[in-house]
């Protein structure tokens, strides 16, 4: 069960000392998007995602130039989540551009928080974009997560897929699948190279190969 007041300490932090100095209370902006985060059509795109993600952000945060804005487009990348929808990221970038400046942060910072959330469409990132490294890494990191909890994924990701029928969602997936296994390296960042790599490219070819029985 996630810890909301921690969340909110967290969003809180990441925001502050992004704007620096005063501003709006964090609070309502943080209330927003845990409301976003809690929507009934979210089985794997969750408060436990996002907390996920804020934790590998930590890990990794010595690989970031700008941590506490690779912090807040974590909790902006999927504010904006509807499975039948594939303008998702999009939606959460705009989101962003409004939310932020309104609590305080300055337009620069702000543009740099919706082109991060822009970039999880296709976990791409240039090779000189450390920021934008470290958030894909982060998002990917469920990859690869061990045997129990990577079965979990996926079936979570089924459900929220529900609506679409098997066929279509193995087409889907596999597509998916394979776009991911065709990048050079899922993982850019030192750390998510050397820990995460091998595991990932494992599950998503088991994964695969299972959807094609």
């Amino acid at each position: 069960m996630a810890d909301l007041d921690d969340l909110r300490d967290r969003f809180a932090r990441a925001l502050v000392s992004a704007r620096g100095g005063d501003g709006p209370d964090p609070t309502p902006y943080a209330d927003n998007l845990l409301a976003r985060w809690q929507e009934p059509q979210r089985h794997y795109h969750t408060l436990s995602h996002l907390t996920a993600v804020l934790d590998r952000v930590d890990v990794l945060e010595e690989y970031a130039d700008r941590p506490d804005l690779v912090r807040l487009a974590a909790w902006f990348h999927d504010a904006v989540y509807l499975p039948d929808r594939s303008e998702n990221e999009e939606r959460s970038a705009r989101l962003a551009e409004r939310a932020l400046p309104e609590a305080g942060l300055p337009a620069d910072g702000t543009a740099e928080v919706s082109r991060l959330v822009r970039l999880t469409t296709a976990h791409d990132p240039a090779d000189d974009d450390r920021d934008g490294q470290v958030l894909c890494d982060a998002d990917l990191a469920i990859l690869a997560a061990p045997p129990s909890a990577y079965a979990a994924y996926t079936a979570a990701v089924r459900e929220e897929y529900g609506f679409v029928p098997s066929d279509a969602f193995r087409e889907g997936r596999s597509a998916i699948l394979r776009q991911l296994l065709d990048l050079p390296r899922l993982f850019r960042t030192p750390y998510g190279e050397r820990e995460w790599e091998a595991t990932a490219r494992y599950n998503l070819t088991s994964e695969l190969e299972m959807l094609s029985l």
